[in-house]
């Protein structure tokens, strides 16, 4: 009964795999000869099964293009040449590519080898144990930096069925304590290659009427292709006739307007994405509360490769007086707070509106969607913790927050506040539990 049974141990770990996994995109998992998860995985053709040391010519006989991730399950700790086997797989990554890297945690070393002894388990290849905090030394010399690492699976056991619950109540319960068996790191290449991209902005409208124009006006001229989407939510003002101004008056330029048909800022921006054309995406909230030239220093964050994601904070300058109320100003504190803690990255703001990020997130955005019961008011929160959850590389932009010169806000602040609560209690448990589907 409390037999360590693998065809659960590799379900629970393919599950937890398929997050980082985008079908569309080229990768593949390394794992080691004769080993039982390539009888249970989802995606069978690309796996490379090889002995504990790996050759360029493995690689290239599987495919001989570059990867956009690379999955190494059950080798890592039992090769015999750990600086060039990273090596090696770095030449057949993408400069943007990913590594997930899972290895056994260290804590679980004694257990293992008593479960063996005792027949609770089948007999391992003889692996080093290597913590952590060596793990980040290693990968470092490598060429690597890392991005995030937890760890999974408290309850080895299936025990009649029980086993999944009670082993999502250890990893939910215990999460800061690091007690699983398997230590997922996802890796991210640290020497990038500086690629110019093309860009969609999103602009959310409703009631903006006097802002648009000055708004457009401050947009840099890029010198790549880019669009502009206005986003018009039902107004009481002309705020959809000024956007159709806009459109009219600068033909010369890629101008969309839309008229939303959902309620909300949230599947207002969702409905621009369904139509935006280009590689990265910027959402700029229309208030110009943030000055529209700073996209310039977004968008190059991204061309740099030093991240996937750029989500401003407002809380490093001194704000303007009056641009945020003070129970405005309470919540986000707590509430940054809270997805740090979902996330595991010290975020410093989560409801600035100006946001950028690569366009291959959106499959990643609709995945995370359908994984929720509850639903996020703004959008912010689906898009910082889609990355996040995808193993996205996540920075802070510092911008200077003006107050609004017209309008008002348009967030209820306690009918959101606890919409905002339901959805933080819902992402916690899924960041932080195993997928046992």
């Amino acid at each position: 009964m409390f037999k360590l049974n693998s065809t659960t141990y590799y379900k629970r770990h393919d599950n937890e795999v398929s997050r980082y996994i985008n079908p569309d995109l080229s990768w593949i998992n390394i794992i080691v000869k004769d080993n039982t998860y390539s009888k249970v995985a989802k995606y069978k053709n690309n796996f490379l099964q090889i002995d504990k040391n790996i050759t360029p010519n493995d690689l290239d006989t599987f495919h001989k293009d570059k990867f956009d991730t690379i999955v190494i399950t059950d080798i890592f700790e039992i090769t015999d040449d750990i600086y060039n086997f990273l090596k090696i797989i770095g030449t057949s990554l993408k400069p943007d590519g990913k590594i997930l890297l899972t290895t056994i945690n260290p804590k679980w070393n004694s257990i293992l080898l008593f479960f063996e002894k005792l027949k609770l388990k089948g007999t391992s290849l003889p692996r080093s144990y290597i913590h952590n905090k060596k793990i980040n030394s290693i990968v470092g010399a490598s060429g690597y930096e890392i991005i995030n690492s937890y760890s999974r699976q408290v309850f080895p056991f299936k025990l009649r069925g029980l086993g999944d619950l009670i082993n999502n109540f250890f990893e939910f319960f215990f999460l800061r304590f690091n007690l699983g068996i398997i230590n997922y790191t996802v890796l991210n290449n640290i020497s990038k290659v500086q690629t110019k991209l093309s860009k969609t902005i999103i602009i959310p409208a409703k009631n903006e009427e006097l802002n648009l124009k000055p708004l457009y006006e401050k947009i840099p001229n890029f010198d790549t292709k880019f669009e502009i989407i206005f986003v018009c939510g039902k107004s009481d003002d002309k705020t959809l006739e000024v956007a159709n101004e806009i459109l009219r008056e600068n033909s010369d330029k890629e101008i969309t307007v839309i008229e939303q048909k959902s309620k909300g800022k949230g599947p207002g921006v969702l409905e621009a994405f369904d139509i935006s054309k280009y590689e990265t995406i910027a959402i700029l909230d229309s208030d110009i509360s943030v000055n529209p030239e700073t996209l310039n220093d977004f968008f190059e964050i991204i061309e740099n490769g030093h991240a996937d994601f750029v989500n401003g904070t407002r809380f490093i300058y001194k704000m303007e007086k009056g641009a945020m109320r003070k129970l405005n100003s309470i919540g986000n504190i707590f509430f940054q707070y809270i997805i740090s803690l979902v996330i595991s990255n010290k975020l410093t703001d989560s409801l600035c509106g100006t946001k950028v990020f690569k366009k291959d997130l959106l499959e990643d955005l609709e995945i995370w969607r359908n994984n929720l019961k509850a639903k996020d008011p703004f959008g912010d929160f689906d898009l910082i913790f889609s990355a996040a959850y995808s193993g996205k590389k996540i920075l802070e932009y510092p911008v200077h927050y003006k107050s609004r010169v017209y309008g008002s806000t348009q967030i209820s602040r306690f009918s959101d506040g606890l919409k905002l609560l339901i959805y933080f209690v819902n992402s916690l448990i899924i960041f932080n539990t195993s997928n046992n589907e």
